[in-house]
């Protein structure tokens, strides 16, 4: 009815009880469906069809949105069938792919500086520009040079900025974490007014930050969608999962929000702070019951006034308290969490 998917009681229970949200960028706070918006080709390069033809065969094998983008954008392109070997994702920075025994890389920038590949400086001052402007870039390159760069933006959702303003008002700490750059980090951030957020993270360091805000008395609740946040999942005190994100993600995650759409936190959140009351309501009002019930079911008051319950209304009564429970339990349904 909510589109909540909550696995097991322990998370309903613990809900309620969050004081930071930590949120992956891409395909959480974003839609997850970026696009090419400009290329850059190093002059040197030849024969950019080749060049086409390896980079879609590369993404090809990537289930990254990123990769999706970029396929997407050289799909009107004259491509020839690639034979790939050796095929390597590396955690947070792309992939690696030999072709006709010559390497070459894919990613973000982290990954050619690590690379020690070569980057001219009109190609360096173009993904520094992008950047500045808010937009994910994505370069191919051999063991030599740089090949090509592209620049990706992916929408914010439209809802995100409200469930984290949602979220505040609720006394919680929204921390958005990303492996993406720094200009692209905290220009999503200030649109969605998120103070506190780190970029260029790699699936460790979010697990790490996961962990530190736990030894520091955090309650901490991690949403994330792909494979990179589900070490950060496991890590977290309550992991929440997008409907649309990767197998593995649901998969770690105690909650999944089957729309993927962000206002669902709150509301799970609500819900599990009406369910917490409801059980306490339950319990306080199983025990007044009893408390007066048993002594008059074993007959206390017989020798003052001669009462005794009959052993059919006894019976009546107690069936009566389950019914009161389980009705005061149903009101949960009635209530909008939205």
């Amino acid at each position: 009815e909510n589109n909540i998917l909550i696995k097991d009681a322990q998370s309903l229970e613990i809900a309620h009880r969050l004081n930071t949200v930590v949120l992956d960028k891409t395909g959480t706070i974003t839609e997850g469906k970026p696009s090419v918006t400009d290329e850059y080709w190093n002059p040197k390069t030849e024969n950019k069809d080749e060049y086409k033809s390896i980079l879609i065969a590369i993404e090809n094998q990537s289930e990254h949105p990123l990769a999706q983008a970029i396929t997407t954008h050289l799909a009107s392109a004259k491509s020839e069938l690639v034979n790939i070997a050796n095929f390597e994702a590396i955690a947070g920075r792309g992939v690696k792919a030999s072709i006709n025994g010559k390497d070459y890389y894919v990613g973000n920038e982290e990954l050619i500086i690590q690379k020690n590949v070569a980057m001219a400086d009109d190609a360096k001052a173009q993904i520094d520009r992008w950047e500045t402007e808010g937009k994910t870039c994505i370069l191919l390159a051999d063991s030599n040079q740089l090949i090509a760069a592209f620049a990706i933006t992916d929408k914010i959702k439209e809802t995100s900025k409200r469930a984290i303003q949602s979220l505040l008002d609720m006394g919680i700490e929204p921390i958005m974490l990303t492996g993406d750059n720094e200009g692209s980090a905290r220009i999503v951030a200030n649109k969605v007014g998120i103070k506190n957020y780190s970029a260029s993270m790699l699936p460790a360091d979010k697990a790490k930050r996961v962990e530190q805000l736990q030894k520091n008395g955090q309650i901490v609740g991690m949403v994330g969608d792909g494979i990179n946040d589900s070490h950060a999942l496991a890590q977290a005190d309550i992991s929440i999962a997008m409907g649309k994100g990767s197998d593995i993600a649901m998969d770690v995650a105690k909650i999944t929000l089957m729309s993927s759409d962000l206002n669902q936190i709150p509301s799970a959140i609500k819900l599990s702070k009406l369910t917490m009351r409801t059980v306490r309501q339950n319990l306080f009002w199983a025990f007044i019951y009893n408390i007066i019930g048993i002594p008059l079911a074993t007959g206390i008051l017989y020798p003052i006034i001669g009462f005794q319950f009959d052993p059919m209304i006894a019976g009546m009564a107690m069936a009566l308290s389950s019914v009161s429970v389980v009705s005061n339990s149903l009101r949960l349904r009635k209530i909008t969490i939205q």
